[in-house]
């Protein structure tokens, strides 16, 4: 096994943003990116967290620090929006005050890539809180679940019941949601608060607020319109009556 020497360490301006694999279907970029820019709403206050996209994090706790593993999505805690002001090329736990992600996303392609087993064996070393596997196309292939959240207890990942499924120390639940994007009806993946509400996006809530107001113009017409039948069916001139 390589030595490594913690004292020099190499920075993220000289290693690889990513892996350089290519994605094989283009949800595994898309997915994660949802969930990127709904948090970019939920708490747009917030500059205390960073969620990364196909982007490599390093780490020393494999053989070699300039290995990195690179998960589909992953959310860390603590750490700044901006490292310096700037966009990260790439994440290192050292340059992070050893802060690693709290959560990791994998999603599984038509080419297993170790979800199961190799990443998880390396997340679970890293520390890693909670591990979400996304499979809706191959899961039967893989003897498993569609969804499945992990969490790590006594430094091993235990799969744990419950969709979507709350996570106190992040704040916010994950689960699968059957929406629309782009006028497609698609699954996709979201967040939710603790009653099980999910998160919407700007441009739902918008378009709820601006449906809830047609609604009540809707209601207003239609009382007016009945008192106005009434008064008429009682004898009253609309047309005399006081302003």
């Amino acid at each position: 096994m390589l030595q490594i020497d913690l004292n020099h360490l190499p920075s993220t301006e000289e290693l690889p943003c990513s892996d350089d694999t290519p994605v094989d279907n283009e949800d595994q970029n898309l997915l994660p990116n949802v969930l990127l820019f709904l948090l970019t709403t939920l708490w747009a206050e917030r500059t205390n967290w960073y969620f990364g996209v196909d982007m490599a994090v390093y780490h020393t706790t494999g053989e070699n620090p300039r290995v990195p593993v690179v998960p589909d999505g992953f959310l860390s805690l603590g750490v700044e929006r901006k490292k310096g002001g700037k966009s990260r090329r790439s994440y290192a736990v050292w340059e992070e005050e050893g802060i690693v992600p709290i959560l990791t996303l994998e999603m599984v392609s038509h080419k297993p890539g170790g979800e199961y087993d190799d990443k998880m064996d390396i997340y679970a070393k890293l520390g890693v809180l909670y591990y979400v596997i996304y499979n809706p196309e191959f899961w039967q292939r893989d003897r498993h679940q569609p969804f499945e959240v992990y969490k790590r207890v006594e430094g091993a990942y235990q799969l744990q019941n419950g969709e979507p499924y709350w996570m106190p120390e992040v704040g916010l639940g994950i689960g699968r949601e059957q929406s629309l994007f782009g006028n497609i009806p698609q699954e996709q993946l979201a967040w939710f608060d603790v009653s099980g509400k999910r998160h919407l996006s700007e441009a739902e809530a918008e378009r709820q607020q601006k449906e809830a107001e047609q609604q009540r113009a809707e209601l207003e017409r239609q009382r007016r319109e009945q008192l106005e039948a009434f008064l008429r069916s009682q004898g009253f001139d609309l047309d005399q009556l006081p302003n």
